[in-house]
C-alpha cells in the first residue's frame, strides 16, 4: 500500500466507518462461528472489530511488517496472526467456521490469483460456513488513491460465477455507496 493508503486504513476515521457502517453491512445476521479467518487485515482495524464476533480469529497477512505489528498488538488476545499468502493458505481443509475478506481483494495482482484466494477460502472453510467480504467499486478516484499500489478492482457483476467456480453456493452480491458486499456459503458437499 502507498503511504496515504496506510494512513487511512490505520486511522480512527476508518475505524469508525468500519465499526458503524461497513462491518455491520457486510456481516448482516451471518455468524462467523467459533473459529474465524480474516484474510488480509492490513493494519488490523477490522481485526479489532471481528475478534469480538468469534471465540478465535486467525488473521493472515502477506506483508511481513504488518503481520509482525499485528502479532505484537494482539499478543495474548483471541487473535492469531500469521504471515502467509492467501493464494496458498497454511491450513487443513475445513479448518474455519467463517471467513472474511475486507477491502483486500483489489490488492491481489491478477485475476488468477484472486480466484486462487477465493478457492483457498472455500477449501479452508467447513461445509456450510460463510465467506463474507466487501470491496470498493472501481472509479477514477479509487484508482488515483491507489497510485503506486497493486490495484485490480473486482467487477461485482462478475463475482458470482467466480465464487461458484471456487465451490460456493447461496451467493449474494450487493452494490452499495462506493462499495459492494458479498456473502457465499461453502457447499455442503465435498470439493474435488
Amino acid at each position: 500500500m502507498n503511504q496515504g493508503h496506510r494512513e487511512l486504513c490505520a486511522s480512527e476515521d476508518w475505524f469508525g466507518y468500519l465499526r458503524d457502517e461497513l462491518v455491520p453491512w457486510m456481516l448482516g445476521e451471518r455468524d462467523l462461528g467459533e473459529r474465524a479467518l480474516e484474510i488480509g487485515p492490513g493494519p488490523g482495524r477490522s481485526t479489532d472489530l471481528l475478534r469480538s464476533r468469534s471465540a478465535s480469529l486467525t488473521a493472515v497477512e502477506s506483508d511481513p511488517a504488518a503481520a509482525a505489528a499485528l502479532a505484537a498488538r494482539f499478543a495474548g488476545a483471541n487473535v492469531v496472526v500469521l504471515e502467509a499468502d492467501a493464494v496458498d493458505l497454511p491450513f487443513d481443509d475445513g479448518t474455519f467456521t467463517g471467513a472474511v475478506a475486507m477491502t483486500m481483494l483489489h490488492h491481489v495482482p491478477t485475476v488468477a490469483a484472486q480466484d486462487a484466494v477465493l478457492a483457498e477460502a472455500c477449501r479452508v472453510l467447513r461445509a456450510g460456513a460463510w465467506f463474507v467480504g466487501v470491496d470498493s467499486l472501481d472509479d477514477p478516484g479509487f484508482r488515483e488513491f491507489h497510485a503506486g499500489d497493486v490495484c485490480l478492482p473486482i467487477d461485482p457483476d462478475a463475482l458470482e460465477p467466480r465464487l461458484r467456480t471456487a465451490g460456493f453456493t447461496e451467493i449474494q452480491v450487493e452494490h452499495g455507496d462506493g462499495a459492494f458486499r458479498f456473502a457465499a456459503r461453502r457447499t455442503e458437499k465435498e470439493l474435488t
